[in-house]
């Protein structure tokens, strides 16, 4: 009776030891959390990239030709004081800041994006006239498009392909995506995912090997890396140190820096009457 019972004893040790995970079942689960935090990342990122790819557009728009119009009194100051004083020190200077003044766009340039196939738009007829010109659209992607540009990154991305054709359409999908999103277009979104959900259901996940789950663990960490060099330049360009200073409200920074730049433009002004008189 006590051999029997030990027997049994043995047998169920042996059971419940079957049942605990290997340590593949873990690694696995562990690349998995690494492909989900990696698409958060790349989420946040393309997120921040659309931002400052706005921000930098209202930036050029509103504040271009203030910066334009510093240079030029600054040529036109350091001319006027080569003129009154004719040291070839002060001659070399106002030609230093002549060649700092941006030139003006060639029609080609001045047009770009104006024109199409019936001829020119009312934005640039009414520059031509003389007329207030109407801002372009401002892009900024709203909750809604946020929402649906987060949840179609995680379905859909190609991070999560299990063989290189699935990856290529993905890849395709959410190059689709992204594009939309830059465009804060929610109602393209909202197509994209009804298409991705009538779309090939994806292939199912199949056991992995260890050295396949480390081999793919070894990936993400290197494009982790390559993501976060991307992030600390877009957070260390002057847009992007820019846009930190006010995330939430960057049209009212820009705001504040035109009123600095408009008083700089006065100061340069009153230098450059004071003298040419």
């Amino acid at each position: 009776m006590t051999q029997g019972a030990s027997g049994g004893q043995t047998s169920r040790n042996d059971e419940v030891q079957d049942t605990r995970p290997r340590p593949e079942d873990r690694l696995e689960k562990a690349v998995r959390a690494a492909e989900q935090a990696l698409i958060e990342f790349e989420i946040a990122l393309e997120t921040f990239r659309v931002e400052i790819e706005n921000f930098s557009r209202l930036h050029h728009q509103k504040l271009g030709p203030m910066y334009t119009r510093l240079d030029e009194l600054d040529a036109l100051i350091a001319e006027a004081q080569a003129a009154r004083t004719g040291d070839p020190d002060d001659q070399r200077k106002a030609q230093e800041a002549r060649a700092r003044v941006m030139p003006m766009p060639g029609v080609d340039e001045l047009f770009h994006g104006w024109m199409d196939s019936e001829g020119i738009p009312p934005e640039a007829a009414a520059m031509l006239n003389d007329q207030p010109v109407r801002a372009p659209k401002r892009v900024r992607p709203s909750e809604e498009a946020r929402k649906l540009y987060r949840e179609l990154a995680r379905r859909a991305h190609p991070d999560l392909a299990q063989d290189e054709p699935e990856r290529g359409r993905r890849e395709e999908f959410i190059t689709r995506v992204n594009a939309a999103y830059a465009l804060g277009d929610a109602e393209a979104l909202r197509t994209l995912s009804e298409e991705w959900d009538a779309g090939p259901a994806p292939v199912e996940e199949r056991q992995s090997e260890a050295e396949e789950l480390y081999a793919r663990l070894e990936w993400l960490s290197q494009r982790k890396e390559m993501l976060t060099a991307v992030a600390k330049e877009l957070e260390e360009s002057a847009i992007g140190g820019m846009l930190r200073l006010a995330p939430d409200d960057p049209d009212r920074l820009l705001e504040e820096i035109a009123e600095q730049l408009l008083t700089q433009v006065a100061e340069r002004e009153k230098e450059l009457s004071r003298l040419v008189e």
